[in-house]
């Protein structure tokens, strides 16, 4: 548990010790000192729960609340008034009235304001939305930034809008920078590099939030509720977040499948000129790789290594980590490939 989140709780732990100490002292209804403090202590939990609920609440839900709730509270004390000078609030009970009426209206109108938020926005913006409603929020999660390919995207023009990047995300990045691990210390520089490079960006416009979900420790988690609250997309290259995300009904945008579908596609019977790289797993089998690291699987070709040749495709197979292109390498097409070409060399020089 980190410091912010071990004062959050202290705060709330002497809050609630607070008001049951009052409910002693007061001992409303001349209870009993328990009953009058578990009253108190009740009473704080149910504050607490709704100061949580009201942090995520919109700003238009939060004005139409408290503007239902001050309505109704005047109301109920209107009622308390008419009441007393009627006679009718005497005695204990008319005490009880004089402090229960106003609060009853308070959350009634609270609930009605509530309930009409749409109707009463008062021209405010819905929060996380940003004015442009034809622009989606975007929510950048820590494995794109490391990615870094998120800058290529924002510089042709295919990311546009409100991008958002979350303080806990900046946090994350920024202990991976501190490690001790050159690897890790390397990525999260990356990270905190891309940042700065999105924010010179002109076609976007990059926000730091500093929302947070103190009760949630998890940061997948926290994107999610982030990204529900703003009623925004998440973009991510996590296989886990991206999943999760989906199931709780979120739209995800997924850097590795946007390049996967940007790959050439290549049909079978097509000839291709590509490097043999390596030796194959089976025998007479080589290896190439295409400019976007698509692997090429070529038989016949464990004597071309080093060499760029012609291949005739064979097949494509679509895994989950990408294309994987199967051809097959003819030597006897390619001997007569060269002697066109050399024929027709010779033929063109003087």
């Amino acid at each position: 548990m980190n410091r912010f989140n071990f004062e959050i709780l202290a705060l709330r732990f002497a809050f609630v010790s607070l008001i049951g100490f009052i409910g002693v002292i007061v001992r409303p209804f001349a209870l009993p000192v328990a009953i009058s403090a578990s009253l108190g202590i009740v009473a704080a939990l149910l504050t607490l729960a709704l100061a949580a609920r009201l942090r995520r609440a919109p700003l238009p839900d939060l004005t139409a609340g408290f503007v239902g709730a001050v309505a109704g509270l005047l109301l109920g004390m209107l009622v308390v008034y008419v009441c007393s000078q009627a006679g009718i609030a005497q005695g204990s009970a008319g005490q009880f009235l004089r402090l229960a009426i106003p609060l009853l209206g308070g959350y009634v109108g609270l609930a009605i304001g509530l309930s009409s938020a749409e109707a009463m926005s008062f021209g405010l913006p819905a929060a996380g939305k940003p004015a442009d409603s034809t622009l989606t929020t975007k929510i950048l999660d820590t494995s794109v930034l490391i990615d870094g390919r998120i800058v290529d995207i924002a510089e042709s023009g295919f990311m546009e809008g409100r991008i958002i990047v979350p303080r806990f995300v900046l946090h994350e990045l920024q202990l991976v920078a501190d490690s001790s691990d050159s690897a890790k210390r390397n990525r999260g520089r990356r990270g905190l590099d891309v940042v700065q490079l999105l924010q010179k960006q002109p076609r976007i416009r990059l926000e730091v939030c500093a929302l947070d979900f103190p009760e949630t420790r998890e940061v997948d988690l926290k994107l999610i509720e982030l990204a529900k609250q703003l009623e925004a997309k998440i973009v991510t290259n996590d296989f886990n977040l991206n999943k999760l995300a989906q199931v709780q009904g979120l739209v995800v945008m997924n850097i590795n499948e946007l390049a996967n579908s940007l790959k050439p596609v290549v049909l079978p019977g097509e000839v291709m000129r590509v490097f043999i790289l390596k030796e194959g797993k089976e025998h007479n089998q080589g290896v190439a790789y295409l400019d976007d690291g698509t692997m090429v699987v070529v038989d016949n070709a464990r004597r071309m290594i080093s060499k760029t040749v012609d291949i005739i495709v064979t097949s494509v197979l679509q895994t989950t980590a990408g294309k994987m292109i199967f051809g097959r390498f003819d030597e006897r097409q390619q001997s007569a490939m060269e002697a066109r070409a050399s024929t027709a060399a010779s033929t063109a020089s003087p």
